[in-house]
């Protein structure tokens, strides 16, 4: 018999109370996942998994501790809570630890408003194969195309249950539908592959497969004949395939972890420009249909939009609630966590301004650069902000592309770059990160 979620979380906090804890927080996690691999247009692998995993975290004073496990037996919830409590009375005492406050809790949301789970049926495992074998058939179409490496579809449910000793209970669900396909291009030492690929909470917002397959198709012969650019100093324009993970690492630099710490590099930049003026960055937790959006951060706090960087200057960190102790501020409401260890801050859904041109517009305007397509490998330095990476793209030479490019290397120290991006306007605004392509002057290249 399937067990309550809400019913497991309260059994682990009493468990907890009954072994000792001063203060407790759980968290159950029930799961289905499907997936279906095609190759030849014949079933390759196919795979489905079901679990309910539980964690708790409970706290002796200030000191705590953490356990998980995937038996929900009653027996093992009082193991678990035993072991946690012996685990907290031997960890070192921090101050910062702690629950939220009463008046700091979430107490109402409107999970319906947020579309976070499809209320249509789990698809057949048929159906998922249909979706795969499309995507690898319209790849293998497209003249060039020697073979398609992987064709998959896919689908998630994820059950989500929060409770605490504070008197904080909430939960919602979660689905995931998703198709990809790698294709290859040529053949032998003059192979080159790519891939393309969506994922959507409802499945009818989810771009065809033929899609798909054509476009992973074309990106893999786009770069064949690839060779390396030249060195020196040249525009770098990120396509909006990767231009997120540049935002990533400011993210990550505005973490309150990090700040915490004193180790990120934007550690004395609060109030100070980070992004050229006319730009702002803004987190949303609340985005229908995106997979970024909650009702409710880890620890049971209310979640809220707010802007990381406002016309270009930087106005907060990302908090949870220990962090926020010891920086003496106030939480974010950015607090996650899984079964297996406390809460750390995260950013929900992210979006940056748009620009007014598009890829195309801003690839003439570099002249003479590199559009970067992928990447692999990176050497950041959380301190400085010093970036070097490995890179893939297209050569522009005169506002045209020109041919491909690989193994070459970009450059750069991060506060410059962010400070002197201009965005594109192609960003897909489906996803939980909406970042445009970028555009980087001066970074320095490292090729023949």
């Amino acid at each position: 018999m399937t067990q309550n979620l809400d019913d497991l979380t309260s059994q682990l906090i009493d468990a907890a109370k009954r072994a000792g804890a001063d203060a407790a927080d759980a968290m159950a996690l029930r799961g289905t996942s499907v997936s279906i691999d095609v190759r030849g247009g014949a079933l390759e692998h196919a795979e489905r998994s079901e679990a309910t995993d539980i964690g708790l975290r409970v706290m002796i004073g200030k000191r705590q501790a953490n356990v998980s496990a995937s038996d929900t037996h009653p027996e093992t919830i009082r193991t678990m809570a035993e072991r946690a409590v012996a685990m907290a009375k031997e960890a070192p005492e921090d101050p910062y630890v702690g629950l939220a406050d009463a008046a700091q809790l979430a107490t109402q949301w409107d999970i319906e408003a947020l579309e976070l789970a499809d209320p249509t049926p789990e698809p057949d495992p048929e159906a998922l194969q249909a979706d795969a074998a499309a995507a690898e058939a319209a790849a293998l179409e497209v003249a060039g195309i020697s073979q398609v490496q992987a064709a998959s579809a896919g689908y998630g449910e994820t059950q989500v249950q929060l409770a605490a000793s504070n008197g904080f209970s909430g939960a919602y669900a979660r689905t995931d539908r998703g198709t990809s396909c790698v294709a290859i291009a040529g053949t032998g030492a003059e192979m080159e592959r790519d891939h393309d690929g969506d994922g959507r909470i409802f499945q009818a917002d989810l771009r065809d497969p033929e899609e798909i397959g054509r476009s992973a198709a074309e990106r893999a012969l786009a770069r064949q004949g690839a060779k390396q650019p030249p060195t020196g100093a040249y525009p770098v324009l990120f396509d909006e395939r990767i231009s997120s993970s540049l935002i990533g690492h400011l993210l990550g630099a505005v973490n309150g972890a990090a700040i915490a710490r004193g180790s990120s590099w934007l550690l004395n930049a609060l109030g100070e420009d980070v992004l050229p003026k006319g730009i702002s960055l803004i987190e949303d937790p609340y985005r229908a249909r995106v997979s970024g959006s909650r009702p409710f951060d880890a620890e049971g706090l209310a979640t809220q939009r707010r802007a990381i960087v406002d016309d270009g200057t930087l106005t907060g960190w990302t908090l949870d609630l220990a962090n926020a102790r010891k920086l003496g501020l106030e939480s974010t409401g950015n607090a996650a966590r899984g079964v297996g260890g406390p809460p750390s801050p995260s950013t929900w859904n992210v979006a940056l301004t748009q620009g007014q041109k598009t890829r195309e517009d801003l690839i003439k305007d570099m002249g003479t650069g590199l559009l970067v397509t992928s990447m692999i490998g990176s050497t950041i330095n959380p301190n400085t902000g010093d970036y070097s990476r490995g890179a893939a793209g297209l050569w522009i030479e005169n506002g045209e592309i020109t041919y491909a490019v690989n193994e070459c290397t970009i450059a750069g120290n991060l506060r410059d770059m962010l400070r002197s991006i201009v965005p594109a306007n192609d960003a897909r605004g489906h996803l939980s990160r909406v970042v445009p392509s970028l555009l980087v002057e001066g970074m320095t290249l490292a090729g023949q």
